[in-house]
């Protein structure tokens, strides 16, 4: 990746964790695991939405680190090029890798559905309607943040360990 971009591309990254965030946060402060079980009732769901919330505080907590991290990056007189994508691979490797592979793998990507303008999020448990759509609602970002920060998926060590044999 050409790096005359990386400063336009953290800043990027930053406006999408912090909408991020602010999605998240206010679901993870007003829901709780009794009430999301109160409000299902089924058999399954307690194991589900404990898994999801733990999840979910996980995705919060790597994002706000990003936003720190790409803020204090931004706030400097002069960028630092190495340092911006050396962090802009951490928020690939742990937030955008965090949405999608979950420790508790309560949802998945389903590729199949992916281009067919359908939510390509499958759930291992029907949740409620307010889980559903925290859910649905910030996997547009991560899609986003996945797409533009594919080359940190694994083109930025490749490069990184040829420089390093020069």
């Amino acid at each position: 990746m050409p790096s005359t971009n990386v400063k336009g591309l953290t800043e990027t990254t930053r406006e999408k964790l912090k909408d991020a965030v602010a999605q998240l946060e206010p679901f993870l402060n007003n829901h709780v695991l009794s009430g999301l079980i109160g409000e299902d009732g089924g058999e399954g769901a307690e194991l589900f939405y404990r898994g999801l919330l733990s999840d979910l505080r996980h995705l919060l907590v790597y994002s706000e680190v990003a936003v720190e991290k790409t803020g204090v990056l931004l706030r400097r007189p002069n960028f630092d090029t190495e340092q911006g994508d050396r962090v802009l691979y951490e928020v690939y490797h742990h937030c955008v890798n965090a949405f999608f592979y979950p420790k508790n793998e309560c949802y998945s990507e389903d590729g199949r559905y992916a281009y067919t303008g359908q939510d390509a999020i499958r759930f291992r448990y029907k949740p409620v309607r307010t889980a559903r759509d925290i859910v649905l609602s910030v996997s547009k970002i991560y899609e986003e943040l996945r797409d533009d920060l594919s080359y940190y998926e694994s083109d930025y060590m490749t490069q990184r360990r040829m420089q390093g044999q020069k």
